[in-house]
C-alpha cells in the first residue's frame, strides 16, 4: 500500500513557475513508477508526465513538454514537477500517482493516487 500526499499547489501569474511535490509513505517506494496527472473542471483526468522506477526514463505530454521536468528521490520517497512558463491552460488539480512496475502515460496502469493539489494560473 502507497500512501501519497501532494504539496506545493496554488496561484501563480502565467510566466511563472511552481513546484510540487509528492511524498510516498512506505520502503517499496523505488518499486513504483510515478507519475503525474491533472484535472480541470468538467474536463477527464490527462496525462502530465511518468518517471521510472530509476528515474532515469521519464514521459511527457505534449502539451507540458519543454515546460515541466519530472524528478524523484528515492531516498526521500518523493516525486516532484518543476513547471515553468505556466499558462492559464495549465489550471487544474494535479494528481500524484503510483503503480507497482509500470511507468508511462496509461492512466489505467496506476494503482495510487493522491487527493491532488489545485494549480491556477491566473492570465
Amino acid at each position: 500500500q502507497v500512501q501519497l500526499v501532494e504539496s506545493g499547489g496554488g496561484l501563480v501569474q502565467a510566466g511563472g513557475s511552481l513546484r510540487l511535490s509528492c511524498a510516498a509513505s512506505g520502503r517499496t517506494f523505488s518499486t513504483y513508477g510515478m507519475a503525474w496527472f491533472r484535472q480541470g473542471p468538467g474536463k477527464e483526468r490527462e496525462f502530465v508526465a511518468a518517471i521510472g522506477l530509476s528515474g532515469i526514463t521519464r514521459w511527457y505530454a505534449d502539451s507540458v513538454k519543454g515546460r515541466v521536468t519530472i524528478s524523484r528521490d528515492n531516498a526521500r520517497n518523493t516525486v516532484y514537477l518543476q513547471m515553468n512558463s505556466l499558462i492559464p491552460e495549465d489550471t487544474a488539480v494535479y494528481y500524484c500517482a503510483a503503480s507497482l512496475g509500470y511507468s508511462g502515460s496509461s492512466l489505467v496502469r496506476y494503482d495510487y493516487w493522491g487527493q491532488g493539489t489545485q494549480v491556477t494560473v491566473s492570465s
